[in-house]
């Protein structure tokens, strides 16, 4: 086949010559075959020298070579590409015809047409050059099978799809190049960084890669309050420089005026001053409708403990109730302890008196039966109403909307939570969401046809064709919380806030992050000068003692975390002697703690030891000193107990007792809360030491009297 092939080359078209070309041609193949074989011998022998001479050192040496310049190795590449191209065209298609020497099948017609019109030009030299040729290329293509499998396993991430055009063909060449000359160790970093590029691709273009996670800073989450706790009405926080004239509040009527004159009262403070006129607003138009003929807005207030919150509501509530001609429950008040409630129903019947308005209190002081003969009479089969302002706690309130018969809200105006925060925590009980029920339900007296009333909804014309009365709340509290998720519960409409503090900021602390809580910002009595205590455990009893006997303070509140601390102190301070002492808790009947209260307030009592049932808004008169014997956990508790002195712009003192592991975090607490500044009072060892003989002697009797009192309790 050969021998046929090179005769078509060198013309054998005629039958004369036919003997000579046909020897001239065997001879000539003879001649390539026996060069093609020489050199393939040479080449075999060359590649077994270079093996040979390679050595560690050189391999070392070519691994940490650099790799060459990718665009210096393409254009050298292509420009040898070129030349070979130009040399070797009738090598190529030499090749395509002569199956011995291992030409590449799917050659089409178009080359062998090609390949007949040029065979008359095509000379020996190129012959012996295409037979060379071939045998060299099929020394490199078992060379680059070995590269190309090396590759594979290698860049097997990044092989490229293979294509027919040249430069793509000439961009793979350029690629085994690279791989020929670069190290193990950077051929892996190349494939990893190729790797990653595949991912930020894929990622680029809306994938995620699984596994692909990336650290991302998370950013810290700003709190956003709702436009009426971030902008609230300010409330001046200095009482005795912003005192208002009680002439210049335009709205209260003559007789609450000439009642508070004679309770000698001449001046608002700041918070009676802006709350007073706000609530007045609300019912100008009577009782069914609010401003612009709307129902009226919901008030909460916000202020430090004795800045004359209660008058705040009791003076508007009264003068819009003293219109009214039946006597039906319209103003509702409830409040967490029976003695806060005490007290503010005394202030409700002290300006009610000569309006006709009746106020009556449920807290459990009284029997079931005495109060629901307070609240509802029936004659002749007819059932009325003998209250028009319900002073309550929560839990008396629920027995008496379930038990008592014609016990109704249905009229009701006003609901006034004070103490609010304290509220919200203990509405697990259900108390609010029984009185919004009571509120709602549908009437069955006689004047049902007459007086309907549905929970408010959307504001369309069918729900304004009929007045009815709306429920107002009313809110007040010296720590009321800016957590609009407790607020909620509460159902507010469109709330206006008073405050005189309403600062939020995360904790100075360094260490908190950005999940960490802010913290909230108090207002803490003008006149009040703070201190704590540094003392051990068995120390703290003769603390109280050397401040009642050696420094003399009385009258002292004394707080403790618990009724039987209380209790135990209550006890050891008055087997010691020489202090009139008192104890306030819930161990006592509601008779018992009235009875100390009042001795206490009358100078009887030189210190009065209590539970945190007295912190919250009792206003205990002539209070000047309060002591923390034990440390408070919260901030709200700590100041709730300092609130009771210091009231209404007179000066007071507060005294905490601090182990040495509750010293750093409470003073951490007071700073985060605004506190404007807590002072060290130290005792020196010294100072006690005249008392301890006597303390010990103490101590051993108490422990005898307390097994007593357990004795007494299991009989």
């Amino acid at each position: 086949m050969a021998l046929f092939l090179i005769n078509r080359y060198l013309g054998d078209d005629d039958d004369n010559d036919g003997s000579s070309n046909e020897s001239r041609s065997k001879a000539l193949l003879a001649k390539l075959q026996e060069k093609a074989r020489a050199r393939q011998q040479q080449k075999s022998a060359t590649e077994e020298e270079s093996k040979a001479q390679l050595s560690g050192e050189e391999i070392i040496s070519k691994k940490k070579r650099k790799p060459k310049d990718k665009n210096a190795l393409g254009q050298g590449h292509k420009r040898r590409k070129k030349e070979e191209l130009a040399q070797g065209l009738s090598d190529t298609t030499l090749q395509f015809e002569h199956k011995d020497l291992s030409a590449p099948t799917g050659t089409g017609k178009n080359s062998l047409s090609r390949m007949k019109k040029k065979r008359k030009h095509i000379k020996t030299e190129e012959l012996e050059e295409a037979e060379s040729s071939s045998s060299e290329e099929e020394v490199e293509k078992s060379v680059q099978t070995e590269k190309k499998s090396v590759q594979q396993r290698v860049l097997a991430a990044d092989k490229p799809e293979e294509s027919d055009s040249e430069e793509e063909e000439e961009d793979k060449d350029e690629e085994e190049e690279r791989v020929e000359d670069v190290s193990p160790e950077e051929t892996k970093e190349q494939t990893d960084q190729s790797t990653v590029n595949s991912e930020k691709g894929l990622s680029q273009s809306g994938f995620t890669i699984l596994g692909g996670f990336e650290k991302k800073t998370v950013q810290k989450v700003q709190m956003v309050l709702p436009q009426w706790l971030a902008q609230p009405d300010v409330v001046q926080k200095d009482i005795n420089k912003n005192l208002v004239p009680v002439e210049d509040i335009t709205g209260i009527c003559p007789r609450l005026l000439k009642k508070l004159e004679n309770n000698g009262i001449k001046h608002f403070f700041p918070v009676q001053a802006e709350v007073i006129p706000a609530i007045l607003e609300s019912v100008c138009h009577g009782l069914l409708v609010g401003r612009g003929g709307y129902r009226p807005r919901d008030i909460c207030v916000s202020a430090p403990t004795g800045s004359g919150k209660t008058l705040a509501f009791v003076i508007p509530v009264i003068q819009a109730l003293s219109q009214r001609v039946v006597r039906k429950v319209r103003a509702l008040a409830v409040l967490p302890t029976k003695e806060l409630a005490q007290q503010v129903c005394k202030v409700f019947s002290s300006y009610a008196e000569g309006s006709g308005l009746k106020v009556v209190m449920v807290t459990g002081q009284k029997s079931f039966a005495a109060e629901q003969a307070s609240l509802v009479e029936n004659s002749g089969g007819q059932s009325r109403s003998l209250a028009d302002i319900v002073v309550a706690t929560p839990g008396r309130l629920v027995d008496h909307i379930n038990k008592t018969a014609d016990f109704s809200l249905q009229h009701l105006r006003f609901l006034i939570i004070d103490e609010a925060d304290r509220m919200i925590d203990s509405m697990h009980q259900s108390w609010l969401s029984q009185v919004v029920k009571a509120v709602y339900k549908s009437g069955s007296g006689s004047d049902a046809s007459i007086f309907r009333r549905t929970e408010p909804g959307p504001i369309t014309a069918a729900s304004l064709s009929q007045p009815q009365m709306p429920l107002q709340k009313l809110l007040f509290s010296a720590t009321l919380t800016q957590n609009p998720e407790k607020l909620q519960q509460l159902g507010l409409h469109q709330p206006r806030l008073f405050s005189s503090v309403h600062s939020r900021f995360p904790a100075t602390d360094s260490s908190t992050t950005a999940t960490s809580q802010p913290q909230e910002r108090f207002n803490f009595p003008q006149g009040l000068t703070e201190y704590y205590v540094p003392c051990t455990l068995s120390k703290k009893p003769l603390l109280i003692l050397h401040f009642l006997l050696r420094l003399k303070f009385s009258p002292v509140l004394c707080f403790t975390n618990s009724r039987e601390a209380a209790h135990r102190l209550f006890l050891l301070v008055q087997m010691f002697g020489g202090v009139q002492v008192a104890e306030f808790s819930s161990r006592l009947s509601p008779n018992e703690r009235k009875k100390a209260l009042k001795g206490f307030e009358q100078g009887k009592i030189q210190m009065l030891i209590s539970t945190d049932a007295a912190a919250r808004g009792i206003d205990i008169k002539g209070v000047k000193c309060v002591v923390n014997y034990d440390a408070p956990q919260f901030i709200r508790t700590y100041v709730h107990r300092v609130g009771r002195t210091a009231r209404a712009g007179k000066a007071g003192l507060a005294f905490t007792f601090l182990l040495g592991i509750q010293e750093k975090n409470f003073l951490q607490m007071l700073r985060d809360a605004g506190s404007p500044g807590v002072q060290k009072q130290i005792v020196k060892p010294e100072s006690l030491k005249g008392m301890e003989d006597h303390y010990q002697q103490t101590l051993l009797e108490l422990e005898n009297v307390i097994k007593e009192e357990r004795a007494k309790k299991r009989i």
